[in-house]
Parts: structure tokens; C-alpha cells; sequence
């Protein structure tokens, strides 16, 4: 799992926050609680493994590089169970975007399986969200566009470019909160 951050030193300066203030305050439901390593290695490694592209066991050597054994498994749980709670902490620190959009789908492999990415971008390149569909319909379409309104860094579209996938007019259509123009 990797997060899609535009701004991936906001991942940084997050994961530092959080090891120094969070840690300590979070007494009521500490996440680290009955853990064997320190909270400040746990979110280093998952730091490294988010931020950079390394893979588990590039990890586990960097740790015994600094006298720590660790199995690569271990590593993986620290990731899927710490990468969706930061990123719930990330989404409300991301850079706001601006109010034209640019929208995309495109065919490919997930795991072995064909699938459809779909994407949002401002003008600057900033990425609003994706969606993983198996289908390139109006309903994937619409779902995908709740989804990009719905987010926290994303300003109200005032135009949005598409390109003449028929599905996008219609799933645009229902949602009131876009005011301005569709150029196709």
C-alpha cells in the first residue's frame, strides 16, 4: 500500500508531529500500546517504506544497519496497520487545490487484474483523488466524483476538463456543488 500524497513533505513533517506530540499525549488509545519496539521506530519505518520506494526486507537491513532485528513481515503489519490511520491524519495537512480540475481514466493491471484508474488533478498537477473500478460506466463515474467532491483539500470545481468518455456529463450532471463550465 502506498499513499498518493501530492506533497510527500507533508508526510514527513506529519510522522515527525507525530512521533513527538501524539505518542506521548495519546493516552486513551495509545496505538502503540503493547508493542515491543519504540513508537518513534515503528512510524521511522513506516515513514521510510511510505516516503521512499523500498521494500521490506531493504528495511530490515537499514534496521540491522543500526543494530535492530526485525523480520520483514513485522514491517508489513506496522504498515497496514499504521498507513491507514496516517493517512486519515494527512488528508486534513494537504495542500488546498485549485479550481480546475483535469479528469482521466485509465486501463490497468491491479494484481493481475484489469481495472480502471481513475484520476483528478488540478491544473498545477496536484492530485484531487483516484478510484479503482472494474467497470468504465456512468455509475463508476459518479461514484468517483463524490468521492473527489467529498475531499478535504479539494476547492469547488470552476471548470473541469474531460475528455469524451460519455459516462462523465452524466455523472457530472446530478451534483449541484459544480457551478462552472465542462470543457470536453
Amino acid at each position: 500500500m502506498r499513499l498518493i500524497v501530492s506533497n510527500l513533505l507533508i508526510l514527513d513533517i506529519l510522522i515527525r508531529l507525530l512521533c513527538k506530540r501524539d505518542v506521548i499525549s495519546m493516552k486513551k488509545d495509545n496505538l502503540f500500546k503493547w508493542k515491543h519496539y519504540q513508537p518513534d521506530i515503528i512510524l521511522l519505518t513506516v515513514r521510510w517504506y511510505l516516503r521512499y520506494n523500498l521494500s521490506f526486507r531493504d528495511l530490515v537491513e537499514m534496521m540491522e544497519e543500526r543494530g535492530l532485528s526485525l523480520a520483514h513481515t513485522t514491517i508489513m503489519r506496522w504498515v497496514h496497520q499504521y498507513g491507514p490511520e496516517l493517512d486519515k491524519r494527512i488528508r486534513c495537512h494537504l495542500k488546498q487545490t485549485n479550481d480546475s480540475w483535469r479528469v482521466d481514466e485509465t486501463y490497468i493491471k491491479v494484481k493481475g487484474q484489469w481495472m480502471y484508474l481513475y484520476r483528478a488533478v488540478d491544473s498545477e498537477g496536484n492530485t484531487i483523488d483516484f478510484n479503482l473500478s472494474k467497470t468504465r460506466n456512468h455509475k463508476a463515474a459518479k461514484r468517483f466524483f463524490k468521492k473527489a467532491l467529498q475531499s478535504f483539500h479539494a476547492s469547488k470545481p470552476r471548470t473541469i476538463t474531460i475528455d469524451k468518455n460519455p459516462a462523465y456529463p452524466v455523472a457530472i450532471r446530478p451534483h449541484d456543488t459544480i457551478s462552472g463550465k465542462l470543457y470536453v
